[in-house]
């Protein structure tokens, strides 16, 4: 990304829109001149070959007019808040506004250079098979064939590049890991299975983290920081364990997910406190009664325990979790038999997600009581179990605990579920695999949420952990988009860069290793299907560089319901980090036409 990108460089590449904007005419009549151009080369990409590009390049043309369309709309610019077309005009007429990003331009230029077909992704690609007009039957198959196994030995060599928890050198590390942190407990190998023992032994500062894994001068800087301002952080003993390098790629990975950057810290310093403790998701608007959450009408959230033996960075429930096992944390017996009251009281209910926090760090007794209760509703069908515990504690799913789970199973009448959040492959250790072999081999299902942070976005990277988890018997369930609050813009990526993982990586994967959904979880309202245009607008891009989006809400043609409008990260700040970080910018080049 060696190019400047600039008003002038925008104004370089089509005469006809710099003709448009420096018509001096009225801004309206520029608006419905560029909305005609944009129509215009919408409508040749239908001629016969008359463009002389290949059919999928003008694909890309069709979809930037459409991205162009919602831009220019004046109704856009009321949801936004802000007119790029006025942008555009000043900018023709040689005043542009010097506040306007570097990263605002690049996604100007490529969406103008995008529609005006300059953008020629399929002129150079390494496989052809579709220009062989000339092969039928088996000569066809066999070629393509080939064509596929090179396909398939692409996809091998980026993931390889991505080592497992289940390496053999990563296995070493960490018994090295393991045996330094139970000398310094005073501990025997023993007590490491032991879920309570890692109870008692949560890392909560810098002191005894650093006692348990090598930190460097400036994380350790940090952690110190977050105490200091009583924002909630602990570390299990197991999780540190699987602490390695702080500048190789996969240990930032496992770091990031427990240690908070300096972005999360500054925006917390900053006078933004008062909306990092706010419920970003609005979660209080949908708890009908104290302990549950429904945002749909067969499934409700409940929440039993509010807090978590291990505390991670981009939760969404941050504003509620005060600290790891944080004292009162458990709810009381009167307020948890009213919420489950008040769901055996709505028939339509068939589905209870019992999370938190994390739940399963509950006494057994405890939770075996709950699920008792839940069980005895007749109309609930499923009970899924929200936990971390096989990524931070897999030690607590022993087999003992796993078939007092299974005891609840009712084959074609109830079924109990995990869902789970692996974040990297670094995660997947040989005590993660023997957990969920302890929930599968006794009839219960185990599903990923994948948490789509900048940690897992290189090319390949969440395919790599797809794949891995699946033949550890881990469905991909969702792939969420973070949540765009301010304290986690560190974490976030464009959404643009879910679509580009969704379409070139996680597509080339056999289909039961991406039966995941991406999605952005939209506040008050539940989830929006990231792979569908139909569920969302591209409908302007900020003065930073991000785009905006009208979201639609799930019930569109069911129910009344507002839009939600929201934005993400820029493309061009994502991919000069993707360049520090070491990574080829190029291999994403396709990433300014994922709308």
């Amino acid at each position: 990304m060696n190019k400047k990108y600039t008003p002038e460089l925008f104004l370089s590449i089509s005469e006809d829109w710099t003709a448009i904007l420096r018509s001096g005419e009225d801004s309206e009549i520029i608006r419905e001149r560029l909305l005609q151009h944009v129509n215009k080369r919408h409508f040749i990409t239908y001629s016969e070959k008359e463009t002389g590009m290949h059919d999928l390049d003008l694909v890309i043309i069709r979809d930037c007019a459409r991205a162009w369309r919602g831009i220019l709309h004046p109704r856009s610019e009321g949801l936004a808040g802000f007119s790029v077309l006025n942008e555009l005009i000043h900018a023709a007429e040689g005043s542009p506004d010097p506040s306007l990003s570097e990263a605002f331009w690049a996604d100007i230029c490529h969406l103008v250079r995008g529609i005006e077909g300059g953008f020629r992704l399929h002129e150079k690609t390494e496989f052809s098979f579709g220009e062989r007009d000339d092969l039928k039957g088996r000569n066809a198959a066999q070629e393509r064939s080939l064509e596929l196994d090179q396909i398939h030995k692409l996809v091998e060599e980026k993931m390889s590049r991505y080592a497992s928890g289940l390496d053999e050198k990563l296995v070493r590390i960490r018994d090295i890991n393991r045996k330094r942190i139970l000398s310094f407990t005073g501990s025997d190998e023993s007590k490491w299975r032991d879920w309570r023992w890692q109870l008692r032994h949560i890392a909560r500062d810098a002191r005894l983290l650093g006692a348990y894994a090598d930190l460097s001068d400036d994380e350790i800087g940090r952690i110190r920081k977050v105490s200091d301002l009583g924002i909630p952080f602990g570390v299990t003993p197991y999780y540190a364990s699987l602490f390695t390098g702080p500048d190789e790629r996969g240990g930032r990975a496992i770091r990031t997910q427990v240690i908070f950057p300096d972005s999360y810290i500054c925006s917390y310093q900053g006078g933004a406190r008062e909306e990092y403790i706010n419920d970003f998701m609005l979660e209080s608007d949908t708890s009908p009664v104290d302990l549950v959450t429904r945002r749909y009408p067969g499934i409700v959230i409940l929440k039993p325990y509010n807090s978590c033996p291990q505390i991670c960075v981009y939760c969404q429930r941050n504003w509620e979790i005060k600290g790891p096992l944080e004292a009162g944390s458990m709810a009381d017996n009167e307020r948890l038999d009213a919420a489950i009251g008040w769901i055996r009281d709505h028939d339509a209910i068939t589905e209870v997600l019992i999370t938190g926090g994390d739940p399963l760090v509950m006494p057994d007794s405890r939770i075996k009581t709950l699920l008792e209760k839940v069980s005895r509703i007749d109309h609930v069908e499923r009970i899924r179990i929200g936990t971390r515990t096989p990524v931070t504690l897999p030690m607590r799913l022993t087999e003992g605990f796993c078939d007092m789970l299974a005891s609840f199973r009712s084959p074609g009448r109830r079924e109990i579920a995990v869902v789970t959040h692996i974040q990297h492959p670094y995660e997947v250790t040989p005590d993660f695999v023997r957990a969920v072999e302890n929930m599968k081999t006794r009839g219960i299902p185990v599903y990923n949420q994948l948490v789509f942070t900048y940690y897992i976005s290189r090319k390949f990277e969440a395919a790599r952990l797809r794949s891995l988890i699946r033949l550890c018997g881990v469905d991909p369930y969702y792939s969420f988009y973070p949540k765009g609050k301010i304290e986690t813009e560190d974490y976030m990526v464009p959404i643009a860069r879910m679509l580009q993982e969704q379409k070139e990586e996680s597509r080339l994967m056999p289909g039961l290793s991406r039966t995941d959904e991406p999605v952005y979880n939209v506040p008050g309202l539940g989830k929006n299907d990231l792979n569908a245009w139909q569920h969302r607008d591209f409908i302007s891009i900020k003065k930073d560089g991000s785009r905006v989006y009208e979201f639609h809400p799930w019930e569109k043609k069911i129910a009344d319901q507002k839009t939600y409008v929201g934005t993400d990260v820029p493309i061009y700040d994502y991919l000069k980090r993707l360049e520090r970080d070491g990574e080829p910018a190029e291999e994403y080049d396709s990433i300014w036409y994922y709308f």
